[in-house]
């Protein structure tokens, strides 16, 4: 992941692109299990705020194994 986000609204896709994830879906299960970054929806469209998905990276890298 790149040391500085974007300075603009994520979507789903950007997430795919950063994590080199196989696909959208993944964003779209980690939502529906709430296990994922914090997101809002435009609309009907999924949007990602840079700075939840910091949170939420440095809340996983907390929990992680040294």
């Amino acid at each position: 992941m790149p040391t500085r986000l974007p300075d603009r609204y994520l979507t789903p896709e950007d997430l795919v692109q950063l994590f080199e994830l196989p696909s959208v879906e993944t964003v779209y299960q980690w939502r529906r299990k709430h296990i994922g970054p914090r997101g809002f929806r435009v609309g009907r469209h999924l949007r990602f705020d840079p700075q939840d998905v910091q949170a939420w990276v440095k809340s996983r890298m907390e929990g992680a194994a040294a």
